[in-house]
């Protein structure tokens, strides 16, 4: 097994150590300091969903390292949840930002309905708000008479791009499963949709979906008992990698490796390292270090008054065995 694995197991140990702290917005900059006290510059906070998945713990890597790297231009507060589902505490969370007085608020919300509310207080009080990861929900916003932005990618695509380097390897006829995100996600609706529009198109057979709730253990659950229903399952489609991996356990734990193909979302490194090895066949990268960064940027932008709030698509790319190498992985 690579050492990767293990050092990813490591951080993940470390920061659910540090999750009280961070749920509780940490010390940069204090609540309720007035933007004279830090200088002029203004506060950013970030709201992500669960610290426990990996590509947040990215995520929130990435925006620390661009703080530092302008840390003249703007303060920054980091905040993240327990769980994927736990939108009360992510509405919390919001709810202590506007209570700050933060300028910006960059957030990845759990529910694509839920966070609305609160993010419309957010505008009333005057603070920018940037949506990453997870579109709100359309409808939602023009009933709540709000304009949020979106930058994010094209989450439709990334999955149908990794539905059909799974389909490139089945037959059809061949019976697969979809373990699909937060239903209320759009971003799980979106990678649900781009997997069947891929197995649509090879002529494959869906013969479950269930949700696992974007989490390892959860994931497991549900794959198991489309294993356990479907002794003939040819494929398994994760809609995150966290997902991806309860699924590899499941395979494991049934003898089935080698039998069951799998693909998952996000290119997490403890599935990097499984995509190498082929136990995972393909996942899609969303640049999860850079997607908090490109909130960030448009957030500050916003702030200047340089831009008018309007959606900006990033980059998502297929990751397979080939493209590693291709790239002069290890």
């Amino acid at each position: 097994m690579p050492l990767r694995l293990p050092l990813a197991v490591l951080r993940l140990l470390a920061l659910a150590a540090a999750l009280p702290a961070l749920a509780a917005c940490g010390e940069r900059p204090a609540a309720g300091d007035a933007p004279e006290a830090n200088g002029g510059r203004p506060r950013v906070a970030l709201v992500m969903k669960s610290l426990a998945n990996e590509f947040f713990v990215t995520m929130a890597e990435g925006a620390e390292a661009h703080h530092a790297a302008h840390d003249a231009e703007y303060d920054l507060v980091v905040n993240g949840i327990r769980n994927e589902s736990d939108i009360t505490q992510q509405v919390a969370l919001v709810e202590q930002m506007i209570g700050a007085g933060v300028d910006a608020i960059v957030i990845a919300p759990t529910d694509s309905r839920a966070l609305v509310p609160v993010l419309r207080r957010a505008r009333q009080a005057g603070i920018v708000v940037v949506n990453i990861d997870n579109k709100l929900d359309a409808a939602t916003l023009q009933e709540a008479g709000l304009t949020i932005p979106f930058v994010g990618p094209d989450n439709r695509a990334g999955a149908r791009a990794v539905g059909d380097a799974l389909a490139r390897r089945l037959r059809p006829g061949d019976p697969v499963a979809i373990l699909e995100g937060v239903p209320t996600a759009f971003n799980a609706q979106q990678r649900r949709q781009g997997f069947e529009d891929a197995m649509a198109a090879g002529g494959m057979r869906v013969v479950g979906v269930q949700s696992g709730q974007w989490e390892q253990a959860a994931g497991n659950t549900a794959a198991a008992g489309f294993i356990n229903a479907h002794p003939d399952l040819r494929a398994i489609l994760a809609s995150n990698d966290n997902m991806a991996l309860g699924a590899a356990a499941a395979i494991r734990q049934a003898g089935r490796e080698g039998q069951i193909l799998l693909v998952g979302f996000d290119n997490i490194e403890a599935v990097r390292a499984m995509v190498r090895d082929g136990r995972v066949l393909a996942t899609a990268d969303q640049h999860a270090d850079r997607l908090a960064v490109y909130g960030i940027e448009y957030a500050l932008q916003l702030l200047r008054g340089g831009a008018d709030p309007q959606d900006r698509q990033t980059p998502v790319d297929l990751v397979t065995g080939e493209t590693l190498v291709g790239a002069g992985a290890e």
